[in-house]
């Protein structure tokens, strides 16, 4: 019985020892920290103290171990990471020029114009990274393409580069004309047939009424401000009318992905007229073109630039039917060879138009024959896109870095700098009314229709593929007087780039969280418990 009772004693009192360590640790913790303040107080070490330099010291280890193992990964032998790759791309670029330069010799060195073109090349491609890397909170990036361009243009303007970097005007006009050639056929596999089909009323009128008010707005500016002749005006209008897919898609993808216009489909509408806006003004631009260097009296010039129009459809349709059946789907290789036929087809037409004396003609079979290739290789026409889009990441930094380096600040007047400046003001203002005015009737509230009518503002990509043409071509007949117009069209298709291209990016990307309705999580949550009902 005592044994029992002893047991049953030794039971009870267990509860309270399990009390006991919380409180002696509570008055542990009191007393350390007691401690702690004499420490402080009187200035010597105690137990509290070392505890807690102890933890601070087990904290700080692991950080100062991640950035040793970063430092040995860095400088390690052979080296990895960061390192590895910066001796790699040197390596790449030394090699490019060393296989040139024993190809070509003398070309290849400074002043040589081979040695201009990778040299521009190179600079082009580290100024779009480095304005990439300016990153804003809640802002879109700033287009790579203004890097590019202003990498062209210091390189053009600052004078002891400029004198060993030269490259001849029939090499820089032909790489402009390949890019050009490049952005033709990716607006026309980008034209959807099904979308064609459905386009309702508001996609066609903001994809025609402010390209084509534009258009009207600068020639008329051009004409009186400027002194620009007709038809070189309407060149002009035709090169500002078009909106920039290089800013306006990426920024739409952002705001889709954050869920915002959504619901009323604001940014699919954007990206869709976007691409029918730019072949207007591709078409505009060519009829005028060659009506401005056709000789003859008006109703001639105009049936010359009709009869453009319809040689290059009728080549269109031709080179697109074949382009189609021609390889058969059973061949190897498919999509290598229908990316090789439809860019060489293209290049083919935009320097044989020229040639044959129709330069207005060769820009609009482009567009007509990709767009019917595209029809008839259904799904496999994005693996076609994709390998288009790898040419275009070539030429891209080509094509702005040349547009650039043709702008010099020594040939520039500061009153035509301020006529190009007050034409490109206005004409980009009135458009921003005829969009407004081009969605009223389209049920979007006012904020939306602010919205729109501001991100329908940069040019970047169509201006930079048609504004050096008209130049070329003036160089070509020998014509001081249009060189000298040629060389004002290409001033304000520069300044567009330049001003509109950041501003309207940074318009999206502050304007659209602010302006537009954002999907409520509601809506995602009963499309998540919809879809194990759809999958059973």
């Amino acid at each position: 019985m005592r044994d029992e009772d002893k047991t049953i004693e030794h039971a009870d009192s267990e509860p309270s020892t399990e009390v006991n360590p919380t409180a002696s640790a509570h008055q542990e913790t009191q007393d350390e920290t007691v401690m702690n303040l004499r420490s402080i107080d009187g200035g010597e070490p105690t137990e509290g103290s070392n505890l807690l330099n102890s933890e601070k010291k087990l904290q700080e280890t692991p950080t100062e171990s991640n950035h040793l193992q970063r430092l040995r990964q860095t400088f390690a032998c052979p080296p990895h990471g960061l390192l590895d790759r910066v001796i790699t791309n040197v390596a790449m670029v030394v090699l490019l020029w060393a296989v040139v330069w024993s190809v070509t010799g003398s070309e290849c060195l400074p002043g040589g114009n081979l040695f201009g073109i990778i040299i521009l090349l190179y600079c082009a491609v580290i100024g779009g990274k480095l304005v990439g890397l300016i990153k804003l909170p809640t802002l879109p990036p700033l287009p790579r393409l203004l890097g590019m361009l202003l990498a062209g243009f210091l390189i053009r303007n600052t004078p002891v580069i400029s004198d060993n970097v030269q490259i001849l005007h029939e090499w820089s006009s032909s790489l402009r004309s390949i890019a050009l050639s490049i952005i033709l056929v990716r607006a026309g596999l980008g034209l959807d047939s099904k979308a064609l089909k459905k386009l309702k009323g508001v996609c066609v009128r903001l994809s025609m009424g402010p390209c084509l008010v534009e258009a009207c707005a600068s020639a008329l500016l051009a004409h009186f401000l400027m002194g620009l002749p007709w038809q070189w005006g309407f060149i002009l209008g035709f090169v500002l009318g078009a909106v920039s897919p290089a800013v306006v898609v990426p920024s739409m993808l952002l705001l889709q992905e954050g869920g915002y216009g959504v619901e009323k489909g604001v940014p699919t509408l954007l990206m869709a007229a976007g691409s029918f806006d730019d072949i207007l003004a591709i078409t505009g631009f060519n009829t005028c073109l060659g009506i401005a260097f056709s000789t003859g009296s008006t109703i001639f010039n105009v049936l010359r630039g009709v009869l453009e129009v319809v040689i290059g459809v009728a080549a269109g349709c031709l080179l697109g039917f074949f382009i189609q059946y021609f390889p058969s789907s059973d061949q190897g290789n498919l999509v290598w060879k229908r990316a090789f036929l439809v860019l060489g087809f293209s290049v083919l037409a935009v320097f044989s138009s020229v040639y044959f004396g129709f330069p207005g003609s060769g820009g609009l079979c482009t567009l007509v024959m990709a767009f019917l290739a595209g029809i008839g290789w259904t799904s496999r026409k994005a693996e076609v896109e994709k390998i288009i889009a790898v040419a275009w990441d070539i030429f891209q930094p080509l094509l702005f870095g040349l547009i650039g380096a043709e702008v010099s600040i020594a040939s520039l007047r500061p009153e035509t700098v301020g006529l190009c400046v007050a034409t490109l003001g206005i004409a980009v203002l009135i458009r921003i009314l005829t969009t407004f005015l081009m969605v009223c009737l389209a049920g979007f509230n006012i904020k939306e229709k602010i919205f729109i009518s501001f991100a329908w503002l940069p040019k970047a990509t169509v201006q930079a593929a048609i504004g050096s043409v008209a130049l070329d071509t003036a160089r070509s007949h020998g014509e001081k007087q249009l060189e000298d117009y040629g060389m004002d069209v290409l001033t304000v298709a520069f300044l567009a780039i330049l001003i509109t291209a950041p501003i309207g990016s940074l318009l999206i990307g502050l304007l659209g969280p602010r302006l537009l309705q954002k999907v409520k999580h509601q809506n995602k949550g009963e499309e998540v418990q919809g879809e194990p009902s759809k999958q059973v």
